[in-house]
């Protein structure tokens, strides 16, 4: 049971945006599969594309579509949101197309009361919105305290004092965090998570760029989608037998490699995945420069600390 409520806002009778649509389109297409094509995120979308629909996405239905969300039992309830933000001494609003004076649209802290008072055991909350920042912030006037209960994730395209950027077609934040849920955040399980997400968008944005905000609670990681992992997880299951103890080497002789005259093919076969291991960063060889050279001159190779760490894994039986 996971849903997702992807929401893009295109047609304001002020200050018309470009990308907001195809960002909810985008979103919702990638979450409803994982990347083998098996089922991910039931996905609902929201949008109010220029030029075109006799529906208004409205401060009402906005409020009660989120309320639909977050109400009922689900494993992950997912809201994102890309459309205009703004501010006032009383927080940040999900801006709708109804907006006036003094009733923009959706307060933040309305999502923020829903989002913490919902039966979802997870709760994720991705805004791409000028003033984003707000969005989890005690309801407080002059108060940037965050308070969230358990099971609740929020990252913001920017702080709350700043805009948010619309860049080819789309907006910035949006535009990372679909490539991270493509496979640019996924772990060698191929997990991607909603912390690996908020490191990929953060790295990408310089110091003078708008700065995404990560906000959580969580007693758990649990994975938003799945890619495929870069390295066979039937080798990384292994890593406790190829390396009985994580920090002593493994001595190599040239009987391991494929292309020596000496070669046993036992051993090739176990060189194949230590190999593999190295490519994705798990093992490196003991003074020489590649695997190969390690294996002719007879030296050996050994684990990295993310070897080590995911060797932790597979002998405790969680890969």
């Amino acid at each position: 049971m996971r849903r997702a409520l992807c929401v893009g806002i295109d047609l304001y009778p002020f200050g018309a945006l470009r990308g907001c649509v195809s960002d909810a389109e985008r979103l919702a297409t990638l979450l409803a599969k994982h990347q083998d094509g098996t089922p991910n995120f039931e996905c609902k979308r929201i949008v109010a594309p220029n030029g075109g629909g006799t529906d208004v996405v409205t401060r009402v239905k906005l409020k009660q579509a989120v309320e639909q969300l977050f109400k009922d039992k689900a494993e992950v309830a997912l809201l994102h949101f890309s459309g205009h933000g703004t501010e006032n001494n009383l927080g940040g609003y999900l801006v709708t197309q109804d907006a006036t004076t003094y009733d923009e649209g959706l307060s933040m802290n309305d999502v923020l009361k829903m989002a913490n008072d919902s039966k979802a055991d997870e709760v994720v909350v991705l805004l791409d919105c000028c003033h984003s920042g707000h969005m989890g912030n005690v309801p407080v006037i002059n108060n940037n305290a965050t308070m969230l209960r358990e099971g609740v994730s929020i990252i913001t395209a920017s702080r709350g004092d700043q805009l948010s950027v619309e860049v080819g077609g789309g907006g910035l934040f949006t535009s990372l965090v679909v490539d991270a849920l493509e496979g640019g955040a996924a772990d060698l399980l191929g997990n991607v998570t909603i912390p690996a997400i908020y490191a990929k968008v953060e790295a990408a944005l310089g110091a003078w760029d708008q700065r995404p905000l990560f906000k959580s609670h969580v007693s758990k990681v649990i994975a938003i989608r799945r890619c495929a992992a870069p390295i066979s997880i039937a080798i990384l299951r292994e890593l406790p037998a190829l390396f009985p103890l994580p920090a002593e080497d493994f001595p190599l002789s040239p009987e391991y490699e494929e292309t020596h005259p000496d070669k046993e093919e036992s051993k090739t076969k176990i060189f194949f995945k230590l190999q593999n291991l190295s490519r994705v960063h798990l093992v490196v060889p003991v003074k020489a420069k590649h695997m190969y050279d390690a294996a002719v001159q007879s030296k050996a190779c050994r684990l990295t600390a993310a070897g080590r760490y995911y060797w932790r894994l597979a002998k405790d039986g969680r890969i």
